[in-house]
């Protein structure tokens, strides 16, 4: 288990305070506190299946200044690793390219992609890498830029919690 990864007990999923709920979930979601606190008022969880449904259903209603806070929590792809917490910079890494050849070519092609779609959504790009090399993205960014606004924010919101199950599911 990992520096961050959290420890999700009977008593935390029902009958922790909220801030000792929210810190202890805070690093499956990179600490979005608008959603956090929403998550800690809806418990008890039974299980973290169940905590995860409730998850998906508080963030896809919230307002959308706090979706767009939580999609934000999470790093641009191909950040810098100083700007990513360790959970994201393990996914993020595992997926590097093999030269720095190439990951400098991949690295300012997902900057450029990352400004345009920033610009022209108003929120960062957030996918599940899941491993994948950075390269193989830069073609969904883009045709996430083709998207329509609440599609593709919905979707984003999705991937926030399918990386935070995930997580919780590799650092168990």
């Amino acid at each position: 288990m990992t520096a961050e990864a959290p420890t999700l007990d009977g008593r935390t999923l029902a009958s922790a305070t909220a801030s000792e709920f929210v810190a202890a979930v805070g690093p499956l979601f990179e600490h979005a506190p608008g959603f956090l606190y929403r998550l800690a008022a809806a418990r008890p969880f039974k299980t973290t299946d169940r905590l995860f449904e409730r998850a998906r259903e508080i963030a896809q209603d919230m307002p959308e200044p706090l979706q767009t806070e939580l999609v934000d929590a999470h790093p641009r792809l191909g950040a810098a690793p100083a700007a990513m917490s360790a959970l994201s910079r393990g996914e993020q890494a595992a997926g590097s390219p093999a030269t720095a050849d190439e990951d400098e070519r991949v690295a300012r092609r997902l900057d450029d992609l990352n400004r345009d779609y920033e610009g022209r959504f108003g929120f960062r790009y957030c996918v599940w890498v899941a491993g994948r090399p950075r390269s193989a993205l830069i073609q969904e960014v883009a045709a996430a830029l083709d998207a329509e606004r609440g599609a593709e924010l919905h979707r984003a919101i999705d991937a926030v919690i399918d990386i935070a199950a995930d997580r919780l599911r590799r650092t168990a």
